[in-house]
Formats: C-alpha cells, structure tokens, sequence
C-alpha cells in the first residue's frame, strides 16, 4: 500500500514519521507538537490513519503500536481543521464478523468533528454487489464517505455558564428540529437559517421563553447520513435517526463550516439558551448506526469491530454463500450491542463529552429498550443502565427514555429504573381518545391527568417520571390530529405503507383543510383542548415544535424524509392558529406560577392536614364527588379535577409548609353543553375563570361555588380561588 499521494504536506519535512502516540484517549487529540491518533480494532492485523488534503490527496501512516486493541500513534506537525479516516486490513470472513478492507476509508468513532457527505455507490460497500459474503470490494471509497476532522481546543469562553438542573417538576420540554425550526422564520437572518446559529438569535429564544418553555429536546443532531433508498428516490433522512459519529454536531447545520466549526457554533447555541433560563437535551441514538444490516455500507464501525458492535442472529455457511445475520430489533437493520465493552464505552464517553465539553442537560434515548439487551434479553439492570445511573456525571442530568423498541417484547413503559423517566405513550393515546370521543368513560383519562400512578407510583417514582404527550416528531402534528383521519405519505415514496394506521385522529367532518368556517373553528377549538389538556396534567408536559402554532405536514404522519415545507414551521400570520398559542401559553404561565398545578408527589385523595380538603377530589358534573359506579360509566364525557393548594403535600426549599390556591379544572369532550355545578365546601367560596377554550365562557368570569356553569361543546375551564382577605 502506497504511504504518500505526491503534493501533499510538504510542511512536514523531516516530521513525517509516527511517533508511538498513546492508547487513551480515543479518537484524534491535537498538540501543536503531535496529533494524537487511537483507534479500537482488536482483530486488525494493520491499521493506517490517512490524513487528506482538498485536491483528493492522502497521506497514509501506518499505526505500528497496539494496546488492548487499540491502535495508536502520534504525527507531528497536524494542523487543527485536518480531515482524516482509518484504513484497516485484517481477515475477510464475514461469517465471524470480520469484514476488513483496507480499500475502505472508515470515519474515526470518536471524530469530533465531520466533513463531506455519503454517495452511495459500490464503492462504500466493503464486499462486491451481489457477491456480499465472498469477495471483498476492490473499490476505493475515498471521496464517496465522510471523514473526521481534528479538532484542536477552542478556548471557547463559557463565561459564567453552568448546568440550569431544572427541577423535572418545573421542566416544560419542547421537541425541536434544528432546522425546521427557522428554516422559513423572516425574522432570522437568511445565512443563518437552518443552523445551530438561527436557533441561537432573539428571535426564537424570546418566543421559547414567552410561550413558557424550559427545555428543547433537539432530534438527532449527532452527524448522520440519508440511507441510499432515500437517496435513489431523491430525498434525505430530514430527522436524523441515522447516526454515524456520536461525539460530532451534524455539520448540515453549521453556517460557519465543517472543519470544527460546527464544535464551536453548537457550544454558542447551549450558551445562549442557558443565558436564557431554557436547558438543552439532546435526542441520542445510540441504538443502530447508519450502516444498516449486512448489505449496508461500510463506513466506520464495519470495518474496524464488525462483531463487536453490533448483535446477531446466527453466523453459519449455506452451500458456497456464507450467511451473517444482523439481529435487528431497531427497524434499521442492526442493533447496537451495548454490552460489550468497547460499545459500552463508547456510548458512555459519548455521553460524558456532550455534558462536560458541550453543557448539555440531559438526553432522550432513542429506542432505550434495545440498549438494554443482554443475549438479546432485556434487562433493565444491563451494564449500560447500571453504569449510567452510577456515572458521577451522568447520573445528575436529565435521562429520558423512550421505553421500547421494534419487537414485541421490547415495550417497558413503567420499567425503567430512577433516574430515568420516559416517555409516556398511553397518555397520548387516552387524551387523544377522549377529545375524539372513543373513550370508554373518563377513568383512564383521569389517571392521565393526575400523573399515571398506575404506571410509576408502585416504585416509589414520582408523577414526573412520565414525559407527557399528544404528539411528537413520528406522526400527526396536533393540527393535523383534528384534521385528517387517515395518513397521506404518498410523498415518501412508499406508496402510503409506511407510517401508523394507529392516529387515534378526528377530522370533524372533513379529511383534510377545509374552507368550512365551522369546522374550522372547532378544529382549533379541539386543539387547544389538547394543548390545555397537556400543559395542566400532573407530568411533565411535552410539545412538538409547532403545534402550538397550526403547523401541518398535509396529513403525512411520518415525514421522516421531507426536509422542505411540509415539515419546517411556517412563521406567517396569515394561516397560524394564534388563538391556540395563547391558550397554551397561558396554561404555561398557571402551570409556572402554580405549584399546585405541578406537584412533586401523586395525589392521595385525603386532607393533608387534620380536617382540611382532599388534595385531589374528581367531581361529577352534579357538584358531587365521583362514585364508583360513575367511573364506570362509559356514557361520562366531563369530570372536574379539585386540586388544593391549601396547602400542599410538598414542603418548600426550607422546609416550610407551602400553600397555593386552589383549582377546580372542568374537561368537558362531550358534543352538546353541559351544566357542571360547583361544589360547595369549607375551603372555597368564589373564584374565576382563569382559562377557558370557550368562546362564550370568557376568562375573568367570576364564579361562586354552589352555583351552576355553563359549559360549551368540547371545552377546558380552569376556575381558581378567589383569595379572601
């Protein structure tokens, strides 16, 4: 193998030569003296860091020492802003795991930074098209795949910037795409939409704070690629679930560059929200890797640890072809195997690098159950898990699981351990089927509301333990959740197959938008319903970037692959549902200055003082409490929350007893109006309407308890106690 490609580095000189570097850390370390490369390939026979130039240039060095696997060694005179990959020979016996091939250029697992883009092609498939198991490529795949880039320190300067730690009961999270958040706002300068930059100007970290958000949970933004299906049909991976590099910003969305750049523009963004009392969470999927099932390409991990990334089925030989069976419970053709002790490394030095050099606050784990495979079993005290919660970094930020994966077993809402707390499908699918009108009475409902013990009481966890949700980036938006019945992806290319049949939508008389003035109003009627609904239950309420605003995606419940219009959010007035975002926006500010609308422990039903009120009470529309015989009436459409603030189960910071006023909150689904009559008691006597989606019940409408009130149609009231004295 050639060592030099002419004209490249000539300011090496005399320097050219590998030093023997060190085994620790991994990935590219740069000095101004050495730049430090270590790489794990333990069944590699050679290994050569090949350092590009801009013309197509290479220069390889051959790593001549090893240490427990890793491959290691120092090149003097690297320049910060490098592009570099790995070349790895070894043997060819795909049937083991082994699929090394020098001919591939493979990007570095721990690169920091990442430049160029895949192409697909026979060229970055480590085997020959359609002879997958018995010949290696003879293709060289430099300049078809992205290449790492080092990155020197930036001296960033954080100022006086530290970790928020938002209480989990004060967090309002907001799931947000990088791009799709300012990719059509006019108020963000035009080079800077789409990047982390735009999301960092006043522009939308003054609307976050105004609507009340205190967290943006950003999809994936480790770099990932398009899988070449998309790329034959003309479209991209737009969400991101397709990581390849899991210590580097996906450079897409960089305005400044991708040779390190990108590093210092995201640390801009997490300074800049922090400034702004707003934490940053990050959607990690660790899962699977971009190089797909045993067909795929090989990019990184393929060609350096085949069999001790990813999890199979079975390896055997079938006549003259061998047969290597990725086992997938990902959908995505491989599943990560975070068990072995390089992937459990990695993924938690992952982890540790975005909170410590990067201040980010937490992270969602895509697909979480499959993380936590052991032979393929689940179990939730798996190394990862276990290391995790013990990590003296990581076990103090924000964890989010997202508690299942692909297969049938993999579904563990409820399951996983403190600290983590996860998202909480049933209460999307329970609100949903209340405001549409399939539920089968209001007990289920009610259990969302009070923040799902069912699901987390039974192990001492707490109410926010469930990520509370009607929509999110996989499926309807809320605008399209009362508008369409069925899916239109007709633009995936997919000839409408993929995506959920599941929506649990309504389209109130019409499948899609509507010049029907009526069905219009009652559209944005149901979603503020949903929205109130969400932001006031016991939990901790998540929105989807738009939906307090009308964003559609024309009934594509799974735009995974549309980066264009259908799925960035349209800032224009003209067709905004800004009623809706006041509605949300003010269940926000109660939900903010309220601790009684978002307590730390579950309701009990019983005084918390000697002879005071239920902290929780469930009226019937009669003014009475709710029987048993009403919860099982499939008939009921309305039910009244009572929530005492007087005073609350929790103390305060020092101990002391805190008391908040008191609520009584109507969720009326029903078709027709109903008269609800206020309870009479000891502890309240008058109040007001403190939010309503009514047209004809206007905040501010005073309220007496022991008199009747009109509900409209589908409607949510919050009442509050009107203080005495």
């Amino acid at each position: 193998m050639p060592a030099v490609t002419p004209g490249l580095w000539r300011n090496l000189g005399d320097r050219a030569a590998v030093w023997p570097g060190r085994d620790w850390p991994l990935g590219a370390t740069w000095s101004a003296e050495a730049t430090n490369f270590a790489v794990h390939a333990p069944q590699a026979t050679a290994v050569w860091v090949c350092l590009l130039d801009d013309e197509g240039g290479e220069v390889r060095h051959a790593l001549t020492e090893q240490s427990l696997g890793v491959w290691h060694g120092a090149v003097p005179g690297v320049e910060a802003g490098t592009r570099y990959g790995y070349r790895v020979d070894g043997p060819w016996e795909p049937a083991q795991g082994r699929r090394f091939n020098p001919q591939k250029l493979l990007l570095d697992p721990y690169a920091r930074a990442v430049s160029g883009a895949l192409t697909p092609g026979p060229a970055v498939h480590a085997h020959e098209p359609g002879r997958r198991t018995q010949r290696p490529s003879r293709l060289d795949s430099l300049g078809h795949v992205p290449v790492g880039v080092v990155v020197a320190d930036d001296d960033f300067d954080w100022g006086e910037d530290r970790p928020l730690r938002h209480r989990w009961r004060d967090t309002v999270v907001y799931e947000m795409h990088v791009k799709g958040m300012t990719a059509l706002h006019d108020r963000v300068p035009e080079h800077l939409r789409g990047t982390y930059a735009g999301l960092a100007t006043p522009a939308v970290v003054d609307y976050l704070r105004d609507l009340g958000v205190t967290a943006v949970e950003l999809l994936p933004i480790h770099q990932f690629v398009s899988e070449p299906a998309l790329t034959e049909r003309g479209l991209t991976n737009y969400w991101g679930y397709n990581s390849l590099a899991f210590f580097a910003p996906h450079a897409a969305y960089s305005s400044a560059g991708d040779r390190g750049q990108q590093v210092t523009e995201f640390k801009h963004l997490v300074r800049t929200l922090h400034a702004a009392g707003i934490e940053v969470l990050l959607d990690v999927v660790y899962n699977h890797t971009a190089e797909a099932g045993p067909d795929g390409p090989s990019l990184s991990f393929r060609g350096l640890d085949d069999r001790g990334t990813y999890h199979r089925s079975y390896l055997r030989s079938q006549g003259e072809a061998f047969v290597d069976s990725y086992w997938d419970v990902t959908g995505c053709g491989n599943t990560v195997n975070a068990d072995t002790p390089a992937m459990l490394r990695l993924i938690l030095d992952s982890l540790r690098y975005w909170v410590t050099e990067m201040h980010v606050d937490g992270f969602r784990f895509d697909l979480a159950s499959a993380l936590t495979r052991v032979d393929h079993e689940i179990a939730l005290d798996s190394r990862l898990i276990t290391a995790i919660g013990q990590d003296p970094v990581l076990r103090h930020v924000k964890l989010v699981a997202e508690p299942w994966d692909a297969s049938m077993d993999g579904y563990r809402v409820g399951e996983f351990p403190p600290p983590w707390v996860e998202w909480n499908d049933q209460y999307r699918d329970q609100v949903r089927d209340f405001w549409r009108g399939a539920s089968h009475g209001i007990r289920d409902v009610a259990t969302r509301l009070a923040g799902s013990s069912d699901l987390y009481a039974d192990d001492g966890r707490s109410p926010y333990a469930s990520v509370n949700f009607v929509t999110a980036h996989d499926g309807f938006t809320v605008r399209d959740l009362v508008s369409y019945e069925h899916k239109h992806n007709e633009a995936n290319g997919e000839h409408n197959r993929d995506g959920t049949d599941n929506n649990r939508s309504c389209h109130h008389g019409v499948e899609g938008e509507t010049d029907d003035e009526a069905v219009r109003a009652l559209r944005r009627r149901q979603a503020a319903n949903l929205m109130a609904t969400l932001c006031l239950s016991n939990g901790v309420p998540m929105l989807t970037m738009g939906d307090e605003r009308g964003r559609t995606q024309r009934g594509n419940n799974n735009a995974y692959c549309q980066d264009n219009e259908v799925s960035w959010v349209d800032w224009r007035p003209d067709d905004a549902w800004l009623d809706v975002y006041e509605v949300t926006r003010a269940a926000l500010r109660l939900r903010r200055e309220h601790p009684a609308l978002r307590q730390r422990h579950f309701f009990e039903g019983r005084p918390t003082m000697v002879g005071g009120p239920k902290d929780l009470a469930w009226l019937h529309p009669s003014g009475r409490e709710m029987s048993e015989e009403n919860w099982h009436d499939h008939t009921l459409a309305t039910v009244g929350m009572f929530v005492s603030g007087a005073p609350l189960r929790a103390p305060g910071p020092r101990g002391e007893q805190q008391v908040d006023a008191s609520f009584v909150l109507w969720f009326h689904g029903g078709t027709e109006p109903v008269d609800v009559l206020l309870p009479e008691n000891d502890w309240v006597h008058s109040g007001e309407v403190v939010l309503s989606t009514d047209p004809a019940l206007a905040e501010g409408t005073p309220v007496r308890m022991g008199e009747r009130l009109t509900l409209g149609p589908r409607t949510v009231a919050v009442l509050r106690e009107q203080r005495q004295g």
